[in-house]
């Protein structure tokens, strides 16, 4: 059996810190906002923007790690310590891998939403 993307009691920590109606809201959120910001990586590893790369890292590996989605933020969070944008096999993989994360975690969000 596949591990959760998301860790139960990071999750259940959250609600039962900020309550289930506000989680909603905060997930909803997330879910917005987050292919934004796996946009703005690409954007910037194009433009070789390495301030903006590590921003744009550091604020999915932020609000991943909220709700317990390690496995998206540990990707993030390589990408965030590169240091620079530049485009070597290993950022491409690491970005393969947050898009990845990123839609499994997705998943596993919108459906403990549902319980």
């Amino acid at each position: 059996m596949t591990q959760s993307p998301i860790d139960p009691a990071v999750y259940d920590d959250l609600k039962d810190a900020a309550g289930a109606e506000f989680v909603v809201e905060l997930v909803t959120t997330f879910l917005d906002e987050a292919p934004g910001m796996i946009a703005e990586l690409r954007i910037a590893l194009e433009t070789e923007d390495n301030d903006g790369f590590r921003r744009a890292a550091h604020s999915l590996k932020s609000n991943a790690n909220v709700f317990g989605a390690h496995a998206l933020a540990a990707p993030a969070r390589e990408l965030e310590l590169t240091g620079t944008a530049q485009a070597t096999p290993d950022v491409l993989a690491l970005l393969e891998r947050v898009d990845l994360e990123f839609v499994r975690a997705s998943a596993a969000l919108k459906s403990m939403q549902n319980e």
